[in-house]
């Protein structure tokens, strides 16, 4: 009898436990139709910033503080679309060098691993690409802060004749710039020396994310073992993005900003620069004279977001700023060195280029003049434009150019590209300058 009564109440049991799973496997099924729902456009999802829709998928953070002798190592994948911002870690915590107190985000968020495919073929829908691991060579860099009688230049570039401006060169700003461009022996080729992931376009005013990965796929590492490159990319540490915060330069920092000085006056675009000024009556033609002068046009500090002192031409332009008063926003940031950086340690996610004012000209991973729209830190920068692929050398020599004898607007051709070159002063400094591609 007791053996009767125990296989009716297993019976019972079963059952039971047969119902509810049946009811999970349904709620399983209708969970699964709602999400083709969404992916077909009959059902919106409001919850991500911006107006994204949330992938069926979850999210884990994943603190990156990886550091190896020879330089920190780049995640292998590029931030998801994330349903909150990620939240860095302080910027001395991984860099080393600011004690200011500013915090930059510093994790990523990772999609969490699933199953590519379940046992109905159903597969996962925003999978991000994986992305090839970088590192970024910068055991010398801290070298760049010794005394100058410690450091190490590269030879004087030999060009002859070929630094010397023309006639026509002289009464033409377009063609001096377009010298500059083909005096650039250190611009980089695309395909060769890095390759790039347009994505898809939008228009200045969508927010949408229209990049499925990263706008760099890879970036060779020989690239940071060129002296300007790896002088330049040490300086960018040195700034507090936040543009009322007042900057404190050390004496380290003073010397990385000479020796890049020292280190660019030996190339060629420089060369042309300083040679272009001299003959224009602008600078003398001592050499050590028109050093001094672009260590203060770049590098002297002024007011910027009503604090003296906050801000300089060089963080600007090419670090990048975050304006606070009112609406959060990104000014600056025109180099592509500083967004490849960027977007390797999670702080840029790429959210697509700006379509060009000509239909049927979209960039591809050739083109080196590229419009742009991304978030940093969290903050959008809706419009942004850069020369990518072009040496530190070469951007300081046209803007340099263009700030002394240019205007606001400055339309000059740089091999393929007929581009605008703005330029805002502030009394007798940079206040910014860019490049805006005019096709």
């Amino acid at each position: 009898m007791d053996g009767l009564i125990k296989g009716l109440v297993n019976v019972a049991i079963d059952a039971v436990g047969g119902g509810r799973d049946e009811e999970n496997e349904t709620r399983d099924e209708r969970s699964r139709s709602s999400w083709a729902q969404v992916v077909s456009g009959e059902q919106e999802n409001d919850d991500r910033p911006h107006g994204h829709n949330n992938p069926p998928t979850q999210w884990r953070r994943q603190e990156e503080s990886q550091q190896e002798q020879e330089g920190w190592e780049v995640s292998g994948s590029r931030p998801s679309r994330r349903p909150q911002k990620a939240k860095h870690e302080e910027y001395e915590r991984n860099e080393g060098d600011r004690q200011d107190g500013y915090n930059y985000n510093q994790s990523q968020w990772n999609r969490k691993e699933e199953e590519k495919e379940n046992n109905d073929g159903w597969e996962t829908v925003g999978r991000k690409p994986q992305r090839q691991t970088h590192k970024v060579q910068k055991d010398n860099w801290h070298g760049y802060k010794r005394p100058a009688s410690e450091q190490e230049y590269s030879d004087e570039v030999q060009t002859g004749a070929s630094i010397e401006p023309s006639e026509e060169e002289l009464s033409d700003l377009s063609q001096a710039c377009n010298r500059l461009w083909e005096l650039d022996l250190n611009r980089l080729v695309p395909g060769k020396d890095y390759q790039i992931d347009c994505g898809d376009g939008k228009k200045v005013y969508q927010k949408e994310d229209m990049a499925e990965g990263c706008l760099f796929n890879w970036l060779n590492e020989d690239v940071f073992r060129r002296p300007t490159f790896s002088r330049f990319c040490s300086l960018l540490d040195n700034y507090n993005p936040n543009a009322g915060c007042k900057e404190v330069v050390t004496s380290e920092e003073k010397q990385e900003q000479s020796a890049f000085i020292e280190e660019i006056s030996r190339t060629a675009p420089i060369k042309y620069l300083h040679k272009y000024l001299s003959m224009k009556g602008i600078i003398s033609e001592n050499v050590q004279d028109f050093k001094r002068m672009m260590t203060k046009l770049w590098f002297d500090l002024y007011g910027r977001g009503g604090t003296s002192g906050s801000s300089s031409a060089f963080e600007h332009v090419f670090v990048g700023e975050i304006k606070q008063r009112g609406e959060q926003e990104v000014t600056g940031f025109h180099n592509w060195l500083q967004f490849y950086l960027e977007e390797a340690k999670g702080r840029v996610d790429y959210q697509g280029y700006i379509f060009p004012r000509r239909r049927g000209e979209c960039p591809d991973s050739e083109t080196q003049l590229l419009t742009i729209q991304f978030e940093w830190n969290g903050i959008l920068k809706s419009v942004s434009s850069t020369l990518i692929g072009a040496s530190p050398e070469f951007e300081i020599a046209l803007y340099t150019l263009c700030f002394f004898l240019g205007g606001e607007e400055n339309y000059v051709q740089l091999g393929p590209y007929s581009v605008n070159i703005k330029c805002y002063r502030f009394g007798d400094k940079i206040g910014s300058v860019f490049p805006v591609a005019e096709c």
